[in-house]
């Protein structure tokens, strides 16, 4: 149906200008080093890239700059979803123009949909879409779980392609895992589960720790889906730290704070997140030591 989204991909975070508008031009650069870096996948205006705040335009020049740097070099999945169905239809097929390959769907929010509510949500915005659908279940930020059952159903449309599982449930991501049909792939959306959920059959991950050590990240998904069980522990505790403390506070501020470190980006954000509280900062600059992506 389309390409494999195996591997690992990165939840871009979004650079900033000091005027606050988006810096294309360090998007840009930072978009050709994921790549070089040997990064699977690129997923722009999720959750990590701040897409909450952002208007319209502004999501669909950060999927475009994305889709036209990389070039169709890996995937780009852009972030389309929303809490109104007919809202999260039209994001959808704006999107559709911007280049990207596929689209990231996460479950609605704050309206707290029953399973049938979500499963008529996927299915409109899948029937409408004119790109194929990566469901995102986050229930830490949505305050609904897309239960296994739910999940399987949406697998079962001719254009939901994988699902992103950040629920952090193990039991439930091996039973998707486990009954999931032939080409639909189960990607990780918590880095610190990355080897046990391709251990147990997994494809992958859309991650935000490969923001900072994305030749590490996709050498822990590659490592993991060959089965050596060696080396990719190795690679595991040897990410660990970093998998910690980067979500030390809410999602993107440490990780904003961790590339902005390693002088890729700026560290800016926009309300009502903040910088990083100082007292988190040798922990997380001791992490990156760690993982290799700074010197000591």
């Amino acid at each position: 149906m389309t390409r494999s989204l195996a591997g690992c991909s990165t939840a871009l975070v979004t650079p900033f200008a000091a005027d606050g508008s988006v810096d294309v031009v360090t998007l840009g650069a930072f978009v050709e080093w994921q790549i070089a870096e040997g990064i699977d996948g690129l997923v722009p205006v999720g959750s990590t890239g701040e897409a909450a705040t952002m208007t319209l335009e502004e999501r669909l020049l950060v999927a475009r700059v994305t889709a036209e740097r990389a070039n169709g070099r890996v995937p780009v999945i852009a972030g389309a979803g929303g809490n109104d169905t007919a809202v999260a239809i039209a994001t959808s097929k704006a999107m559709a123009g911007t280049g990207a390959t596929h689209l990231l769907h996460v479950s609605p929010a704050y309206s707290k949909p029953p399973q049938r509510g979500i499963l008529a949500h996927f299915r409109a915005v899948a029937d409408a879409s004119p790109l194929p659908i990566v469901v995102y279940n986050v229930p830490g930020r949505t305050a609904s779980n897309v239960e296994a059952e739910t999940t399987l159903a949406l697998a079962e449309h001719p254009n939901i392609c994988a699902v992103k599982e950040a629920s952090g449930n193990l039991a439930q991501i091996s039973e998707i895992i486990r009954h999931a049909p032939a080409g639909f792939e189960v990607l990780s959306g918590d880095d610190g589960l990355t080897l046990a959920v391709i251990a147990a059959g997994g494809h992958g991950l859309i991650s935000v720790v490969s923001n900072a050590v994305p030749r590490a990240m996709a050498a822990l998904c590659r490592t993991a889906a060959a089965g050596s069980a060696v080396d990719a522990r190795a690679l595991h505790l040897k990410l660990h730290a970093l998998c910690q403390s980067a979500f030390c506070e809410s999602n993107p501020i440490p990780i904003k704070a961790a590339v902005a470190m390693l002088g890729k980006i700026e560290n800016r954000l926009r309300l009502p997140l903040v910088a990083m509280d100082p007292k988190h900062e040798p922990r997380l600059r001791a992490s990156l030591v760690d993982a290799g992506a700074l010197a000591s």
